[in-house]
């Protein structure tokens, strides 16, 4: 069973485009909205005139004065005008919101080719405003001062999940040599990992490979934002946008197109008290509802671009996705399986972590990224015969959950 065999139709990426994240200040919202969809236009061998819809993720929040930016990408062509446009809002995960709403515009029949862009421009306001805007995917603390903002909430997942597996090495005997310090080295290792593998991309926001002992030691460069999180242990505040243009048909692009084998999408309860601190319930489902449509599982994937907002998020990712039993993440790292030598490499791209995170750019960039390994033409992130990947993107604490399964043609 795969998306082919359920609906009749192939999903296919067949142009991208990927703008440097970071704090861009000589770029607006429009012109890296603008850029990505003419690098993924013209990557996909069609013409503006070629696309029959449009939709662009972007969060915002109040972290820009312009509100109302679905046309944004009509400025690249006076061929885009009268195309369909909308944007939409799912939090962290608004670019993965908007990737299947085209894809459910071209299983409708309704559209062709579909353009689907994440934006955010998040450095033009103050960190009081970026941290209350983020904190307005919170059910109890939108609105409300706070001293940590969404690190502390990510900071609470992990003391509950320390609380009840100890990073999984009490029971399961992985506290020792390289990991004394239980929840906290294992943290650490997985940022290290991360700011490691963002070396290799181009697109990436921090370009420096801290080492394991830096990400794991609290220091006057490495401080505690919200206990046990430590500063290497958060995504930074970004700029950036990244373009996929969506196709039910192969085009004469400029590098072979990738086919969407799976896609799922679930929501959990917004509250925090329906909701258990370290199951993230909804996110698992998503999995198994992508997984279920490709008719593959986690054994069958190449590689995997997960939402790491905080190292604690992709630590639960490595249980949620079934790579290992629940309480045990810690043995991924432990055994090296989510390096990028290992049996599932992840954020091969540096994750959020290391490449940023601009929020509403995040879930097409993860898309983007993945197409490039399949199609190879990774560069210097190319991983050796990658087949199949996943992408996986979320808002909140767990909250709008979106997985895609990706394969080569």
């Amino acid at each position: 069973m795969s998306l082919k065999d359920q609906f009749g139709k192939d999903i296919l990426l067949t142009g991208w485009g990927h703008s440097k994240f970071g704090k861009l200040t000589d770029q607006t919202l429009e012109t890296l909205i603008v850029q990505v969809a003419g690098e993924a236009i013209a990557n996909s061998g069609l013409e503006p005139k070629d696309i029959d819809e449009i939709y662009l993720g972007q969060f915002n929040s109040g972290m820009q004065s312009l509100g109302f930016t679905s046309s944004l990408a009509l400025q690249l062509s006076a061929d885009l005008a009268n195309v369909p446009a909308t944007r939409t809002e799912n939090a962290c995960a608004s670019g993965s919101a908007a990737f299947q709403q085209g894809v459910k515009a071209l299983l409708a029949g309704t559209a062709r080719n579909v353009l689907v862009i994440g934006a955010e421009k998040m450095t033009d306001a103050g960190a009081d405003v970026v941290g209350a805007a983020l904190l307005g995917a919170s059910y109890e603390m939108a609105g409300k001062p706070s001293t940590t903002g969404f690190t502390g909430l990510f900071a609470e997942v992990a003391k509950h999940y320390d609380k009840r597996y100890g990073a999984g090495t009490a029971g399961s005997g992985i506290a020792g040599p390289g990991f004394e310090n239980g929840l906290g080295d294992v943290l650490g290792s997985i940022s290290a990992k991360n700011h490691h593998n963002g070396m290799s991309n181009p697109y990436a926001q921090m370009h420096r490979d801290f080492g394991v002992e830096f990400c794991r030691t609290i220091s006057d460069k490495n401080p505690m934002v919200a206990d046990p999180l430590r500063r290497t242990d958060c995504s930074p505040v970004s700029d950036g946008a990244a373009a996929v243009v969506l196709s039910t048909r192969e085009t004469n692009g400029a590098t072979a197109a990738v086919r969407l084998a799976g896609f799922g999408h679930a929501n959990d309860f917004f509250p925090a008290e329906k909701r258990d601190p370290t199951e993230f319930e909804a996110t698992r489902v998503s999995w198994e509802r992508a997984f279920a449509m490709a008719g593959a599982g986690v054994d069958d994937l190449d590689f995997a671009e997960v939402h790491d907002c905080f190292t604690i998020a992709e630590l639960i990712m490595y249980e949620a996705m079934g790579l290992v039993p629940r309480g045990q993440g810690a043995w991924a790292i432990k055994e090296g399986w989510v390096y990028k030598d290992g049996k599932l490499p992840v954020n091969v791209s540096g994750g959020l972590k290391a490449k940023g995170h601009p929020v509403g750019a995040t879930g097409v960039s993860q898309h983007v990224i993945a197409a490039m390994q399949l199609s190879g033409t990774a560069g210097d992130m190319q991983l050796a015969n990658a087949r199949r990947g996943a992408v996986q993107n979320m808002g909140g604490v767990g909250i709008a959950n979106y997985v895609s399964i990706l394969e080569a043609l």
